[in-house]
């Protein structure tokens, strides 16, 4: 069983194919919403995971999606998971990936790294959240009609 963690605000069609591919290799993929108090994502946990659950096909059985608040490597204790799965699409993203690998193995879980498909490569959560903040804000508001 493989564990997909991360914020997925919003979870983006670069995430979904992540998810595609990894359910093919694992017997089981888990796609985590973690709860991270660093960042601020803009809807709570539960309400993202829905988002994702949606964006999922319904025939995907392999497939779940919940959330956790501590360390990745305690979730995947608790369920039996044995990797942790991580989509890498820059160079900065392989020295941050790589630390938290490096950390993640020393307390029993090894990562899988993924590159993006080259299609996907540019898609970001920042930028798909940017994009939809600059789409609202041009979007008629009831006052200006």
């Amino acid at each position: 069983m493989a564990v997909y963690p991360g914020t997925f605000d919003p979870f983006t069609l670069g995430h979904r194919d992540l998810v595609a591919r990894a359910r093919v290799m694992f017997d089981r993929v888990i796609v985590l919403l973690a709860v991270n108090a660093d960042k601020r994502p803009t809807a709570e946990a539960t309400a993202r995971a829905a988002r994702v659950r949606d964006a999922l096909p319904a025939d995907w059985g392999n497939v779940e999606v919940d959330t956790w608040t501590g360390l990745t490597t305690a979730y995947c204790a608790r369920r039996g998971a044995t990797v942790i799965v991580r989509g890498v699409r820059t160079t900065a993203d392989l020295r941050y990936e790589y630390q938290l690998a490096a950390m993640n193995e020393q307390l029993g879980v090894p990562t899988v790294w993924l590159p993006p498909r080259p299609h996907l490569a540019a898609i970001s959560s920042s930028a798909a959240r940017a994009f939809r903040t600059a789409e609202f804000a041009h979007q008629p508001h009831e006052a200006e009609e």
